[in-house]
């Protein structure tokens, strides 16, 4: 699934820049900044948004979702490396489609929402998914941001950054 998501999803992209006058794909994956920025950028953004994710699912009134999302990834026992592999595949796929190509032409609100809703965060039935959801929201609106201010590049390793801190913290959920 992973390496679906790090294929198709900047297919996708590169097939809607394609049709639309809004996006110059290979413009926004260049990025205006240099790599070195964006790296810092990217870096500093991740690990901030990825502790403050861990410290929100650590509150008390979280602990139902917390076990559900631990359920869910005990039984794929995934090792470090996996972990790592998995967040380059969803930070590089999901990126590049919704910064790359869909945020040009929906906007950073609604690309975020669009974004956030996809992965079940948005949930009206479940008021502690939505808090998270509303964090991860305003999260990936400052992404959006970011990646017009700073570059693509930015917005991908944070979200990477993000995905590795997460996981591996499910993973000590079963230990």
């Amino acid at each position: 699934m992973a390496t679906l998501t790090l294929v198709v999803m900047p297919l996708v992209g590169w097939v809607i820049s394609l049709f639309s006058n809004e996006v110059l794909l290979w413009d926004r994956w260049v990025g205006d900044e240099s790599i070195w920025t964006q790296v810092f950028f990217g870096v500093a953004a991740g690990v901030t948004a990825g502790f403050l994710a861990r410290g929100i699912i650590a509150l008390p009134f979280m602990e139902p979702v917390r076990n559900r999302y631990a359920e869910r990834f005990a039984d794929l026992d995934l090792s470090a490396l996996e972990i790592v592999f998995i967040s380059i595949c969803a930070g590089v796929g999901e990126e590049l489609l919704f910064r790359g190509a869909l945020q040009p032409v929906l906007g950073i609100v609604i690309t975020s929402i669009v974004f956030v809703a996809i992965h079940g965060y948005l949930n009206p039935k479940d008021w502690r998914v939505s808090v998270y959801g509303l964090y991860m929201t305003l999260i990936i609106f400052g992404f959006g941001f970011m990646t017009e201010a700073i570059g693509i590049w930015s917005a991908v390793i944070a979200h990477t950054l993000v995905d590795i801190i997460l996981l591996a913290d499910l993973g000590k959920e079963d230990e």
